[in-house]
Order: C-alpha cells, then structure tokens, then sequence
C-alpha cells in the first residue's frame, strides 16, 4: 500500500517535526531534556528576551528564623514586576557575548582562577584539608586548568567569571544583575525557604537540585544525578519558571555585602591571600553543587555567601533581570520565553 500526502498535510507533518526537534527548550527540567539543549534559548539572536519568564512583583520578608544568624528575616520587602533568566547564563550564551563583542574576561587578564580540588588531590604542603587553589590559565574556557581540554560551549552555567564580567554580559543584553531581594524573591516563587537542616528532596527522597551528597570535601556522591557540575535545567523548575535557583553554582547578585557572615573557614577561596584581589565583597545566592548537608547546607533560598567581587571561581555563575521599564515588547506572553 502507497502513502500519499496532500500538501497541508506535509506542512503540519513539517511543523510537527519542528516542535519536537525544539522540545529540549520547551521542556527542561529533566535529565534528557538537558543533557539535549543546546545552551541557547528558542530565538536567541532575534528575540532580546529570549530565555527569560517575567516575574510578577509583590511584598516579602526576606530571610529565615530557621537559618545561619547572617539569614535573620528583614523588614518587608517590595518588589516590582521583572524578567529574569530561567536558567543560569550558560557557557553557550556567554560564547555568544564574546564573540560579538571580543570580551576578555578578569581571569583571562589576571591569569588564572580559584578552582575546587579534593583535599586527595592536594600537592605536596598545601594546608590541611585545603580545597581551594588558584591555578595558572583557568578561565571561562578552560574551567579545569589550561592542562584539562577546552570547555564545551554547551547548556553548562558559565563560571569563573567576576561580578564585572557578569555585569558586561548583562549590559550587552540590555539588563540588569538582581537585587538580592529580587534574587529572593524569584526564588522562593511563594513559599518559604528551607530552614537549616533540611534538603531539597522530593517525597521519595530523592535530592531536587544539584548539591553535594557524600564525604565532603573528599567524595560528591552524586546522588543527584551530577558528581560536581550539572548542565542548566535538569531539575524541575519552581512555581515560577525558574531552574537551578538552587545549587548548581551560586549566583551573584548586584548588592554589596555588608556586615558579618557566618564563616565557613576553608570554604571560603578567598582564602587564597597570596593572590592579589579586592578586599570588597558582593552578595552571592542559591548554594551550589559543592553545598553539602554535612558543611554549609546553603542550598536554601534564604541563605547568603560573599564572595570577592574580582575572584573568579569554579562554583559562581550568574543569571540577569531586565525590569519592566526597559523591557522591547510590554505585551508579552510568559512562554514566549521558554
């Protein structure tokens, strides 16, 4: 028996193709839908809003009584309606950046970046359970040292990058880093955050970011899915759209850090003082794969780290805002992000 198509026919087969070949973009949030996407939203070079959900402003008390004293809850907070990233800027979107524009990023001048190694692979007088070194050529490209092969421009969160690089990227998309309270904001989409103790696991258990599970600093698990890591978007988003606001890497945010914070001694790269670099610190949130349950636990949304505004490092990321004044069409629909 012969098959024949009418000419409507084949034009929705056509079309029918083409929504599913576009299906990893439309439906991250699952381990084969990331490990598929190309890092790069649905209409990334036409659309300047490409990649982002928009955010419907309300009041909230930032914080947790449930956390570290640094996480105590303000007063209310109010914030206005915005876009913001759904997931965070992969390496594939900074790619983008940098080839259109020729950026060089602060590790690329400096030569060099803080990057995590296991206390067992320490080299010979390093400090006890130090895991913590600044390595010679580490950058954006080469996120494992110049020795490891180049980093695939792919759906994997952009690292090694300062709050100045994140901030050029930003300003080339025409937007803005979040305020921690809109960082906040759009994390907790409604609900409270996670007290001190507590994982993000579904009913069956089972980790719903990507956060260290295991002896930490000696072995990550990877119970999750991811030992160290993940591609963007390979956890259920939250109420808002959003992927990865929790773990994966931290994100930084546009507001100093000010104040004490409680300490997390070899935790912190800026413990690397023979390395030259700013002594002023900027708010970072969400935890990251390197959060483990037995150590700093700040895979919450309420949890707060600092982190030295021009020391790239292997576990900071970002993602942007463009806020409702600035933003191209005012007549959107929120999936025409996606």
């Amino acid at each position: 028996m012969r098959w024949y198509l009418t000419t409507g026919a084949l034009a929705a087969l056509v079309l029918l193709v083409a929504g599913v070949l576009h299906q990893p973009n439309l439906e991250l949030g699952s381990r084969e839908a990331c490990l598929s996407y190309s890092g790069l939203p649905a209409n990334w070079q036409e659309d300047p809003l490409a990649g982002m959900v928009r955010i419907h402003g309300g009041k909230f008390v930032p914080g947790t009584q449930g956390g570290y004293p640094d996480e105590i809850p303000l007063d209310v907070v109010e914030v206005a309606d915005f876009w913001i990233d759904r997931t965070e800027v992969t390496r594939a979107q900074f790619a983008s950046f940098v080839t259109a524009t020729g950026y060089i990023t602060d590790a690329e001048k400096q030569g060099g970046a803080a990057l995590f190694r296991s206390p067992l692979e320490a080299a010979a007088g390093d400090a006890p359970l130090s895991w913590w070194h600044y390595v010679q050529g580490a950058n954006w490209r080469y996120p494992e040292g110049p020795s490891q092969p180049a980093a695939v421009l792919d759906a994997h969160p952009v690292t090694l990058v300062t709050l100045a690089d994140a901030q050029a990227y930003a300003r080339w998309r025409g937007n803005e880093l979040p305020s921690e309270a809109e960082w906040e904001y759009a994390a907790r989409a409604g609900q409270d955050s996670l007290r001190l103790g507590e994982e993000p696991l579904d009913s069956h258990g089972k980790p719903l970011a990507n956060y260290w599970q295991g002896v930490f600093p000696i072995q990550d698990a990877g119970e999750d899915g991811f030992a160290g890591l993940a591609p963007s978007g390979c956890f259920a988003a939250n109420a808002n759209g959003l992927f990865d606001m929790i773990g994966n890497v931290w994100e930084w945010t546009a507001d100093t850090q000010q104040g004490p914070l409680f300490s997390h001694a070899n935790g912190d790269p800026g413990q690397l003082r023979s390395v030259s670099f700013s002594s002023r610190y900027q708010v970072i949130k969400g935890g990251s794969w390197l959060c483990a349950t037995s150590y700093c636990a700040r895979y919450r949304s309420a949890a707060r780290e600092r982190q030295e505004e021009d020391l790239a490092t292997s576990h900071v990321g970002f993602r942007t805002i463009r806020r409702t004044t600035n933003e191209f069409s005012p007549e959107r629909r929120d999936s025409d992000a996606s």
